[in-house]
């Protein structure tokens, strides 16, 4: 396999990008954007199929465990490509660092089941940046744990579908302006405003010459939500105006400890919350625009997600496996059946 690498990857070491990059294993693909590109393979059939948990990071507790059996058993029926996770990957304080034993006791101990030794694609969460962030990227977790991949903003490429990683945590004035009791490590992003500049121009590149037939947006997080962090006015002033642009299908997210669909009265673009991977917020709901808001459910969970060129199919399951929620787009008539 021949490598080529951008200039400029992440602001985290280069060497261990580097070595990152090349013992992962996939296809890095050249493009004159900022993001790094990474390949996935569709099944013979021309389609894909993976699970998408968020904020589940809790040593098995929360029932973070009997989640994963169940994402195990709907692993196994769907034969899943691959996992996303939305953020929030370690509570509370992320690593604190490469040999921190939580990456075992909240990661490698709980998803053992044989569905879910899938390459797992993650984004960075608030609670990631309280603790060592570059832990996290580091190609040391890798050689711990072969499913392991995290950088801070990238692009997955499936043939007909783009999936755009995008890091949201610095869109949020509060952590540096208030940050409480918190501390957060900002190696990487300062200066903050060159930071999120590069990264919405490179967005934006990237989502330009996307060709693929559907496109998936994913941060930790909100943008629209009912839940109990709302709307992040800093991504829906910044991030919204792009993906719109650029007939982005869906935004997805966790942070919000629930699962949720929330629609757009004006465009296409769907807000898809998954936080439910471990600790959830019962009654935490804001009231929403009913016309928008098309599932809601303050418990524990994830979802699933199958696609080919034609229509793509969610799922939506709570801790016991059951079914809360289905749905699915059609690219050819725009059309959302439940």
């Amino acid at each position: 396999m021949k490598a080529f690498f951008p200039k400029k990857i992440i602001t985290m070491n280069f060497q261990y990008v580097i070595i990152f990059l090349v013992s992962f294993g996939f296809c890095f693909l050249v493009s004159c954007a900022e993001f790094p590109y990474f390949n996935q393979s569709l099944k013979d059939d021309g389609s894909l199929s993976f699970l998408v948990i968020g904020d589940w990071g809790r040593k098995g507790l929360y029932n973070q465990s009997e989640l994963a059996f169940q994402m195990g058993e709907i692993g196994e029926k769907l034969k899943i490509d691959f996992v996303i996770s939305s953020g929030d990957n370690f509570y509370e304080d992320g690593l604190n660092g490469v040999n921190d034993p939580t990456f075992q006791h909240s990661f490698t101990n709980i998803y053992k089941a044989p569905s879910l030794q899938k390459t797992w694609y993650n984004v960075l969460g608030n609670h990631d940046y309280r603790g060592d962030v570059e832990a996290q990227l580091s190609p040391i977790l890798r050689e711990k744990d072969k499913r392991w991949f995290c950088l801070r903003s990238y692009v997955l490429h499936a043939e007909i579908v783009d999936f755009f990683f995008i890091d949201t945590t610095p869109f949020v004035d509060d952590y540096f302006t208030n940050p409480k009791e918190h501390t957060y490590d900002w190696r990487g992003v300062l200066p903050k405003d060159k930071y999120l500049n590069d990264l919405l121009k490179d967005l934006d590149l990237a989502l330009s010459k996307s060709t693929a037939k559907w496109k998936m947006v994913i941060g930790h997080h909100t943008i629209k939500s009912a839940g109990h962090h709302g709307i992040i006015t800093e991504l829906a002033q910044q991030l919204v105006p792009i993906l719109e642009e650029h007939d982005v299908d869906f935004y997805i997210n966790g942070h919000d400890h629930c699962l949720q669909r929330i629609g757009s009265i004006d465009s296409k673009l769907e807000f898809l919350t998954s936080g439910g991977g471990s600790k959830a917020w019962r009654g935490d709901v804001k009231g929403w625009n009913p016309t928008e808001l098309k599932f809601y459910y303050d418990g524990q969970g994830f979802i699933s997600i199958k696609l080919n060129q034609k229509e793509v199919e969610f799922v939506y399951y709570d801790v016991f496996g059951n079914v809360l929620h289905k749905f699915s787009v059609s690219k050819d008539s725009c059309v959302s059946s439940q």
